[in-house]
């Protein structure tokens, strides 16, 4: 209980359950997206300050921090990225399919809500970096699709991510976007922005009700770990008895996670299906081979 209340205690901006509390308030966030996008914005709705898109938790769904809607319906979704993941069995680095992945159940849902495809609101992806992804120093990277015979012509499907890079030095940024780095990197307060940012992490620090919230949730995230860890141990124990305990529980853990993965690809299939994909188009966004599809679509 102890480690628990010094971790709390020493929580940052960086840290997810801190980051989600601080840009629940509305000024804040409201203001960050100003000064990042450059814009006036009148008001902000917050959709749900945490979503599980996929319809089962167990099934590896994955959550948005915050999703946002400002006075034009234009909708924002807002995840601080700490590490520079890497998937162990490709190597390959995950933030780009994770932002394609985050991108395309945004729309599912504006979709599941009534949506009509042709009317879906234009998105912003944000994703807030303590690294430099592409390592060219930029402090904005921003995404959009065009043509690679005519780099003029730019698909306007009104999707756009960026990636913030908070250890960059190359771009035109405000003074407040470039002191909200500043603080997310080495929590130096500089501005009135990054004061009332620090200022609200004091008053979240003090108020036993999210306190609570953080133990409870802490809590919760140990008994998952527990139970994935001892669920891959059963099957690492069926499967690996022949090579050995260690490598067993490799071999089941390791069987545990993928098999969670296909699960998610399945459930996302699924709804891509009731909303009249092609089975191609599906199998490209979830990996599934076409002839699995085919199955989903005969069920």
């Amino acid at each position: 209980m102890q480690d628990l209340l010094t971790k709390f205690a020493n929580l940052t901006i960086q840290s997810d359950f801190i980051f989600k509390k601080v840009m629940s308030r509305k000024r804040i966030c409201k203001h960050l997206l100003e000064e990042l996008l450059q814009i006036e914005i009148a008001d902000i709705n917050y959709i749900e300050a945490e979503k599980t898109i996929e319809p089962d938790y167990t099934s590896h769904g994955i959550r948005l921090d915050i999703i946002v809607a400002d006075d034009k319906n234009t909708h924002y979704n807002l995840e601080m990225q700490v590490k520079n993941n890497k998937n162990p069995n490709t190597n390959t680095h995950v933030l780009p399919k994770r932002s394609r992945y985050y991108q395309a159940l945004l729309d599912f849902d504006l979709l599941q809500a009534g949506q009509p495809y042709d009317l879906l609101p234009p998105t912003f992806i944000i994703f807030i970096c303590i690294f430099d992804f592409f390592e060219k120093g930029n402090y904005v990277y921003t995404f959009k699709k065009r043509c690679l015979e005519n780099l003029e012509l730019e698909l306007p499907d009104e999707a756009t991510t960026m990636l913030l890079n908070t250890k960059g030095s190359h771009g035109e940024i405000s003074k407040d976007l470039k002191s909200f780095y500043d603080y997310v990197n080495n929590h130096i307060v500089t501005t009135d922005f990054t004061k009332q940012i620090d200022d609200e992490i004091s008053y979240l620090k003090l108020d036993t009700k999210v306190r609570r919230e953080y133990m409870l949730m802490e809590a919760r995230l140990l008994d998952e770990r527990r139970e994935g860890i001892a669920e891959g141990k059963d099957i690492g124990f069926a499967e690996g008895k022949d090579v050995g305990l260690a490598e067993g529980e490799a071999i089941g853990m390791a069987k545990g996670e993928a098999m969670g993965i296909a699960n998610a690809n399945i459930a996302t299939a699924k709804r891509l299906l009731s909303m009249g994909l092609t089975v191609q188009d599906i199998a490209k966004a979830t990996s599934l081979p076409i002839e699995q599809i085919d199955a989903l679509k005969a069920d």
